[in-house]
């Protein structure tokens, strides 16, 4: 809902809310800007001209994810897909974050995410408990010490059975997207090999990104002419006729973080891993791949 505030409609967020019939919880749920900027309290005020967005409360199934590690000052949750990591235009509670926080007791505001998954990708998020762990984990991505191993399902194989892909990702025309050698671009590096195909030449890839460019692995892969099962905004097919005729749709991007290693508090390195969702478990048998590959994909044994 968009509201464009009247002197009638009162003198705070909390009115305005009201006289357009909102529910109570759409402030504590995170689902109310003004203007571009997310709404904290009821009692905020507001002034005639002032546009108000509402968004409509998420009625589903209220979302869970497992915790992976806790381990000392930071934890790690496995995020499935269909969930932001942070809060997004729908609001708060629903996000990944906020998920995490509930299952430890904590407010939200002690939990801080040191790396982000597209809604629609699954796997290992890594979360800082204190300032002293946020830096650390920042500290490491910039040293090349914050290690990431993603799966992918492509729907061919690269030229290159195995490589680096280094072009630069900058803005798309749509500001929700990125693309290679776009407006403004940044060096982006990003580590993959094959490991299997499957019968119609979808390829599973093990993929370890280097730097961390907003959909960097997405945006990598298609430019190399293998877009992402699934991925529709960068050329992935979101349906595959098999030879028998079987129609494959997959419901989400083929893409999932199966394993991390960042320096614990004590300076060990703490590895996480996240076995492979069934969805897309599903999706390389249907496509007669090799479930035994995935193993050896989430290992990430890059040369």
């Amino acid at each position: 809902m968009r509201w464009i505030v009247r002197p009638a409609d009162g003198h705070t967020v909390r009115d305005v809310l009201s006289r357009a019939g909102a529910d109570d919880d759409a402030v504590g749920d995170g689902r109310v800007f003004l203007g571009r900027r997310r709404v904290r309290r009821g009692d905020e005020p507001v002034r005639g001209g002032d546009v108000l967005r509402i968004a409509a409360p998420d009625h589903r199934r209220e979302r869970t994810a497992t915790i992976l590690v806790h381990s000392g000052d930071l934890v790690a949750a496995d995020k499935p897909a269909g969930i932001p990591t942070i809060p997004d235009h729908a609001g708060s509670a629903h996000a990944l974050i906020a998920i995490v926080a509930r299952a430890l007791g904590v407010d939200a505001g002690r939990v801080h995410a040191t790396s982000r998954l597209d809604r629609d990708v699954s796997g290992v998020v890594v979360f800082a408990l204190t300032k002293a762990a946020a830096e650390r984990l920042s500290r490491a991505r910039t040293e090349g010490a914050y290690a990431r191993c993603y799966v992918a399902v492509a729907a061919r194989a690269p030229a290159a059975e195995a490589g680096t892909w280094d072009t630069p990702i900058g803005r798309a025309p749509d500001p929700r997207l990125r693309m290679a050698e776009g407006r403004d671009p940044v060096d982006a590096k990003t580590r993959y090999a094959v490991v299997a195909l499957a019968s119609g030449g979808e390829t599973l890839l093990s993929v370890a990104p280097m730097t961390g460019r907003t959909h960097q692995i997405r945006v990598h892969a298609a430019h190399a002419g293998a877009p992402l099962l699934g991925d529709r905004a960068y050329g992935g097919p979101s349906r595959i006729t098999l030879p028998s005729g079987r129609v494959v749709e997959p419901k989400r991007i083929a893409l999932h973080a199966a394993r991390v290693v960042v320096p614990g508090q004590d300076g060990a390195p703490v590895v996480v891993t996240s076995p492979p969702p069934p969805e897309l478990a599903s999706l390389w048998s249907a496509l007669g791949g090799d479930p035994a590959a995935w193993e050896v994909a989430a290992s990430c044994a890059l040369s």
